[in-house]
């Protein structure tokens, strides 16, 4: 991003964002997040080829300023500017580091909801924690005890791509902390991420449901796929 500030790069993205706002589509995208953020009204595709050009290697700002760009971008109160910069930050997931997981943990607890939430999670935790597995633990650990509803969520569904890497014990672990919870989106996440898993190992996850006093919730998402 030679010649070019964070605040251009900010300020050229809500120029073509706001040029293609459609009140309408804001209205029903609103809506459907029960009216918990705000909306320029872009339709995915549209909004996907408005951001293209500002994720290509050669436009991307430089690694060093990226917890600071997303912070500002974060906290912007459209809801694209939260999608933007969740596919900006994995644009870095080959170049991850160990100090990374910061910048994660505030896009989880801040304008927190299941759509962002399960990005983070899924694409950019999960990447993290393998490239440093040794870490894992002790954040999953934190995240359970945290009271936060969407870091717990995370601690349920990083793992859900892992298929045979599956950490089975570490899984079990997660959800038998949050067995009781009244959360929807806690039980809704017990239930896909044995789903999804049992895609690889049915037998595991069969055994467990019946092992576990799993909300109902869970237990029925966690075997829609088993006959």
């Amino acid at each position: 991003m030679a010649n070019f500030t964070s605040k251009d790069f900010i300020d050229s993205l809500k120029h073509e964002f706001e040029s293609y706002a459609n009140p309408h589509i804001a209205a029903n995208q609103q809506a459907y997040v029960r009216n918990k953020f705000q909306y320029y009204g872009l339709t995915t595709t549209i909004r996907r080829a408005i951001q293209r050009p500002f994720l290509i290697k050669e436009f991307l700002p430089p690694k060093k300023d990226l917890f600071v760009l997303t912070q500002e971008l974060w906290q912007k109160e459209q809801r694209e500017y939260q999608y933007f910069t969740q596919e900006l930050v994995f644009k870095y997931a080959k170049q991850v580091q160990k100090q990374d997981i910061v910048i994660y943990e505030y896009m989880v607890v801040n304008k927190s909801w299941w759509e962002t939430v399960d990005f983070i999670a899924v694409k950019l935790m999960g990447n993290y924690f393998k490239t440093f597995p040794e870490l894992k633990e002790m954040y999953v650990d934190k995240w359970l005890k945290s009271n936060n509803i969407w870091l717990q969520r995370s601690a349920l569904l990083f793992q859900l791509k892992y298929k045979e890497g599956l950490d089975t014990q570490l899984l079990s672990k997660c959800i038998v902390s949050l067995l009781g919870s009244k959360e929807f989106f806690i039980n809704k996440a017990i239930g896909w991420v044995l789903r999804e898993y049992s895609r690889t190992n049915p037998e595991w996850v069969v055994n467990f449901t019946q092992k576990k006093a799993l909300n109902p919730l869970s237990k029925r998402e966690a075997l829609r796929l088993i006959k």
